[in-house]
């Protein structure tokens, strides 16, 4: 036996041992937090309108919403802090018709889920009635809904 081969030996093991932690703080970092099923932050987003059309009745909901691109901004609490999400509807007769999500990370961590679910969000919600749009978690992101749905209420009232 040389030596070196104690140390080799060592080195190893360090070398699996860190391996190993970083796996399991990756593999944490993907877990569900408690902050997810709190309330979403204060609203201090703005909200902003560009109707195109006509007003038009929204079968049982009593309600009406004009046609049109809408955008918002909600807030929501990441364990980074508070965060921000722009929301861009478009609507035609109470139905969705597109939306647009603008990123407003401010982390890696935040770009990263902001970005998975402007990347699902649209499979959700395109196509349904903005009166059924509550989204928990999309593309794996759930805290980011929480500032989308936020974001939705500010749409709604301006899209009136």
């Amino acid at each position: 036996m040389s030596p070196s081969a104690p140390t080799s030996t060592l080195r190893r093991s360090i070398f699996a041992g860190i391996a190993g932690l970083s796996l399991a703080g990756t593999v944490a970092g993907c877990a569900p937090s408690a902050a997810e099923d709190g309330p979403a932050s204060a609203d201090n987003g703005t909200a902003a309108t560009t109707p195109a059309g006509g007003e038009t009745a929204l079968a049982g909901s009593g309600s009406s919403y004009k046609d049109g691109t809408y955008s918002a901004d909600g807030n929501y609490v990441s364990p980074n802090g508070n965060e921000t999400v722009g929301v861009q509807l478009t609507l035609a007769s109470g139905t969705v018709t597109d939306v647009r999500i603008t990123e407003h990370p401010s982390n890696p961590n935040t770009r990263k889920f902001q970005g998975e679910f402007a990347g699902g969000i649209a499979a959700q919600v395109v196509g349904r009635n903005i009166d059924e749009l509550k989204v928990s978690k999309v593309a794996g992101s759930s805290l980011t809904s929480g500032g989308f749905n936020q974001a939705v209420e500010k749409i709604k009232s301006e899209a009136r």
